[in-house]
């Protein structure tokens, strides 16, 4: 079985987190989206120490599906850098790892 990767962005506002998912569901570039709003970040960006409510956005989707996903998202996403990380849980169940490769292809 393909291993899994849960990927992780943040994005300004609930609709483009729900745009952005549902275009990775249709390119079949990630079997799960979860969308959570109220994420408050504090970051530096040019100097300036930044403070700004997003929304997360968490992938389901596999380790051969990264580099596309990756790509599809940074051509995507509306900031000039945005955050993608992918962290590979340890332990899954088998049944769910085989749904996620089941909804990729």
């Amino acid at each position: 079985m393909n291993p899994i990767l849960i990927v992780i962005t943040t994005l300004p506002n609930i609709q483009e987190a729900k745009t952005l998912g549902r275009s990775l569901l249709d390119h079949r570039l990630a079997a799960c989206i979860q969308i959570q709003e109220g994420v408050y970040s504090i970051y530096r960006w040019d100097d300036q120490i930044c403070e700004e409510t997003e929304v997360l956005l968490s992938a389901k989707t596999s380790e051969t599906s990264w580099p596309a996903l990756e790509s599809y998202i940074v051509e995507h996403h509306p900031y000039d850098l945005p955050e993608i990380i992918a962290l590979s849980p340890s332990q899954y169940s088998q049944a769910y790892g085989a749904w996620v490769s089941k909804e990729l292809k």
